[in-house]
């Protein structure tokens, strides 16, 4: 009934979607579900899966409605307070984990952290690291810090409300290894076309990009080399066909080396990566 109620309405993942619509209504695993299959349904809880099923089709995403979304094998608390994460940010956070392997305890800055999500795996993979996760969004914040604990991960990962690096101000021995941001790029004149699950139900501050697609990208740039160590590394994700644009927006900042895109697994260049320079 699920499967087929979400078809009818263009969910393209209907049969999944419908499936963990069920689980979450139940209460159970994966594995309990199917060892429970013919097992009776009370009215409660098939009640619940009706509203759940009728929310769905209306358009809000499945990780609102069950309140929960994994990533790199974290499972995270999101809301529509955040960005729902998505496969294309991992790519990201493992271009870093890749640089930053060898260093015995890095300092890094997550910009426009959201739930937390980068921020959160960072911490959970460099069992040493220390990560500050800055938001404008005092609501996604509170996200963020909601998830650190649940994690464990709060005595290493700091939040704070930051407009991208604005107020972060190290200098000397406490300048950071990296900066990471998975910032809004959406340009406001495509924006229209995205799915209504995002446009209806995700934060915009999140997604769209007044200035045009690129404008955060920019200023990460020309920000970050104040905030990093000679050697550090910058890495921001970015949309389909933004990299050109973006790598030329590094090379014109002038404090980068080794500027490189890494692609996610379509085969699109999804993360652009660079070096700082040892003498900006």
């Amino acid at each position: 009934m699920g499967r087929e109620h979400l078809l009818a309405v263009g969910v393209e993942a209907a049969g999944l979607e419908a499936e963990v619509l069920l689980r979450h209504a139940l209460q159970v695993s994966r594995t309990e579900l199917y060892r429970a299959w013919e097992a009776p349904i009370d009215a409660a809880q098939w009640e619940r899966y009706r509203a759940l099923l009728e929310a769905r089709a209306e358009g809000r995403p499945v990780p609102y409605l069950t309140g929960r979304r994994e990533f790199m094998g974290l499972e995270l608390v999101v809301d529509e307070r955040v960005l729902i994460p998505r496969p294309e940010t991992e790519v990201l956070v493992e271009a870093l984990l890749h640089v930053l392997a060898d260093h015995p305890a890095p300092r890094v800055l997550d910009v426009g952290t959201g739930s937390g999500a980068i921020a959160l795996a960072l911490a959970r993979f460099l069992p040493r690291a220390r990560v500050l996760a800055t938001d404008v969004s005092a609501a996604a914040l509170e996200v963020a810090a909601a998830n650190a604990r649940r994690l464990g991960l709060a005595d290493r990962v700091a939040v704070a409300r930051v407009d991208l690096l604005g107020a972060i101000a190290p200098a000397g021995r406490a300048r950071l290894d990296a900066v990471a941001s998975n910032p809004p790029y959406v340009d406001p004149d495509l924006a229209r076309h995205l799915p209504r699950e995002i446009t209806d139900y995700e934060p915009r501050l999140a997604v769209v990009d007044p200035g045009g697609g690129t404008s955060f990208h920019r200023r990460l740039a020309e920000e970050a080399p104040r905030v990093l160590r000679p050697g550090g590394w910058l890495a921001v994700e970015v949309a389909a066909g933004q990299a050109p644009a973006v790598i030329e927006l590094f090379a014109r900042t002038g404090g980068y080396q080794e500027v490189r895109t890494v692609r996610d697994l379509l085969g699109i260049e999804r993360v652009v990566i660079a070096r700082r320079a040892s003498t900006p």
